[in-house]
């Protein structure tokens, strides 16, 4: 005879229940599907879930043998081990649903003992864990193609901790830098590197830290050889589960060949420049040369020393002149050495001017400054600079033929940035080929090579700057150039 007892709510009210609708009330609250069967292996007894679970109603399996449904064979020789008082306990384990799709259940058997110990029926407690497998499955799948990706790929792959030590390293560091992944593991990322590059480092370290965004670093590496190398490579954050930098992980490329094909198109650039502006250089010589002959002679024949000082005092300031053009010019021609400095804007820009002011006479082109000459200093190459102003007034004073004004305008567009801009009343450029600006070895120059605007935006970049350039045809180009200053 049933028992029955109070159970008090939260209210502290007492309701009285019969302990089988106890049994009832529990089995169609508990989160797993339950089902009993007899000694017969026939269905007596399921809850809600194991319907929900498997898709079958209660007419449906009621009264039915195990054997009747879909499942694997192994379940019956389970069912019989446990009519003998075996247990089974989180079984994980695959059984259809009664739509036909295969579902991952982990699956728990017990033996129904009745008040005297014998068994008497088995219960069977199912949980659906299609889901969380599916995740273990494309979690597994995912990690094998990282480590797919990462063993196969020529980038070099690695891990860092939070304080800077490698954790992981890909295998193509062997073939990159001379390492084995093993020789890697517990390095700092200043022992990689060059002493000279770690300033660099840490500034870009520093802004990945403020924006907690993935940063591109060009970067010299040292390898176990000692050899130096370029390399370009990306760090990226890694963070935990509350949103703090937890590691990084950097993909990085050796791209030291890169670096001396850009090398080679910047200087033949640059002997492409000099040979188009030798003879307008020739020609500026010319006349101070001229003047320097005729005073000469006029300085030999007299002997009045008045004169002799006026004249002296002519040829050296043609010998002067003759000296800025020069130096200028080799100042152009000469070996670049990339190494940031701290210039003048307005020094670099006069510097340019002088050296295309004879190749604007020849084409009667008027070159005008208009900016003040306030000190805007900026943290560059110089000599690279010049190589770009160069070819954008190049170009302004080539599509002027029949002559015409080049304007060059400076202005702070920011506390930290300012734009140069090159305007010139050419032909302009049409609409369908703006795209083409800036392809290597494109021109649409008789005497062009094509590299001009292509080595022009890579100093830009560079130097952190942007470059844009607005043109109409029948109405002139301008270039404008923003850069980073102080």
């Amino acid at each position: 005879m049933s028992k029955f007892f109070p159970i008090f709510t939260k209210e502290n009210e007492s309701v009285v229940y019969n302990p089988d609708d106890l049994i009832d009330l529990f089995l169609d609250c508990t989160a797993d599907g339950i089902c009993i069967v007899d000694m017969e292996n026939r269905f007596i007894r399921m809850n809600q879930m194991y319907t929900k679970i498997f898709g079958f109603t209660e007419d449906d399996l009621l009264g039915k043998k195990i054997d009747e449904l879909p499942d694997p064979d192994i379940v019956n020789h389970i069912i019989e081990s446990v009519k003998r008082g075996k247990a089974f306990s989180d079984m994980v384990t695959q059984r259809y649903h009664k739509d036909g799709s295969i579902l991952d259940i982990a699956v728990s058997y017990s033996p129904f003992r009745n008040s005297f110990g014998e068994i008497i029926a088995v219960i069977a407690i199912f949980r659906d864990i299609t889901e969380h497998i599916n995740i273990e499955r494309e979690l597994k799948r995912t990690r094998e193609l990282y480590k797919l990706i990462t063993e196969n790929t020529a980038d070099m792959i690695k891990v860092y901790s939070n304080d800077g030590k490698v954790i992981y390293a890909s295998p193509s560091h062997e073939d990159g830098i001379g390492y084995s992944p093993d020789q890697l593991i517990g390095k700092s990322v200043y022992d990689l590197i060059i002493p000279k590059e770690i300033d660099h480092f840490k500034k870009v370290y520093q802004r990945l830290i403020e924006t907690k965004e993935p940063q591109l670093i060009q970067i010299q590496m040292q390898t176990k050889n000692k050899e130096v190398i370029y390399s370009e490579t990306t760090i990226s954050p890694i963070f935990n589960e509350r949103g703090e930098i937890d590691s990084y992980v950097t993909v990085g490329r050796n791209i030291t060949e890169r670096i001396k094909n850009d090398d080679a198109l910047r200087n033949l650039d640059r002997l492409s420049i000099i040979g188009q502006l030798a003879a307008g250089v020739a020609h500026e010589i010319r006349n101070p040369l001229t003047s320097l002959k005729g005073f000469s002679k006029l300085l030999k024949d007299t002997s009045n020393k008045e004169k002799q000082g006026e004249y002296l005092s002519i040829i050296m300031n043609e010998l002067d002149r003759i000296d800025i053009i020069v130096n200028e010019f080799m100042s152009l021609a000469k070996p670049q050495a990339i190494q940031f400095e701290q210039e003048s804007l307005t020094s670099i820009l006069e510097s340019t001017i002088n050296i295309l002011h004879p190749q604007a006479l020849l084409h009667n082109v008027q070159i005008t400054n208009h900016y003040q000459k306030d000190n805007i200093f900026l943290i560059c190459c110089p000599n690279q600079l010049k190589q770009v102003f160069v070819n954008f007034l190049k170009n302004a004073i080539e599509s002027m033929p029949l002559g015409g004004n080049v304007d060059i305008h400076v202005q702070r567009v920011e506390d930290n940035r300012v734009q140069i801009s090159f305007s010139d009343e050419g032909m302009g450029i049409d609409n369908e080929l703006m795209h083409f600006l800036g392809t290597p070895f494109y021109t649409t120059k008789d005497k062009g090579i094509g590299l001009g605007l292509t080595v022009s935006n890579k100093i830009i970049q560079e130097h952190n700057g942007t470059m844009n350039i607005e043109s109409k045809s029948g109405k002139g180009t301008t270039v404008k150039v923003e850069l980073d200053c102080i």
